[in-house]
């Protein structure tokens, strides 16, 4: 299980490691991926995006065969905080609704479930310090 937070416009450079490190954590195990990942315009429903940086995740999502599990939205109209998985078997009773504190985003509740494999943590932290900043900047 991993929890993500996405700045709202954080460049292709900082997405791009995104995706190649979500590929490398998808090869050794079950994913079930939480978070914030500010793509407001997506559909979901439809699957249908109206710019190129949300249409490059939902490529991301589809290639490396996610699903998104929530369907309600969690912000005013929109559904800004995922929970993609390949393994939808392991999480049960989704719930949104109220907010925690101050927060505009509805609290998600759910259940995971447990796999009948060994379980392995492994902890691992994008490091964007080593990003070459340049590249985002116009």
């Amino acid at each position: 299980m991993g929890v993500c937070y996405r700045l709202p416009d954080p460049g292709e450079p900082t997405d791009e490691a995104f995706f190649l490190q979500l590929q490398e954590a998808l090869h050794s195990q079950s994913l079930v991926l939480l978070g914030d990942f500010n793509h407001p315009n997506i559909c979901w429903k439809s699957s249908t995006v109206s710019c190129r940086q949300s249409s490059r995740f939902i490529a991301c999502i589809e290639d490396n065969f996610l699903s998104q599990v929530i369907d309600t939205p969690t912000r005013g109209d929109v559904i800004l905080d995922l929970m993609v998985t390949n393994a939808s078997e392991l999480i049960g009773d989704i719930k949104t609704g109220g907010s925690l504190g101050c927060s505009d985003h509805s609290l998600v509740e759910f259940t995971l479930l447990r796999d009948t494999g060994k379980a392995r943590s492994i902890v691992r932290t994008l490091e964007f310090r080593k990003a070459d900043s340049r590249l985002s900047r116009s």
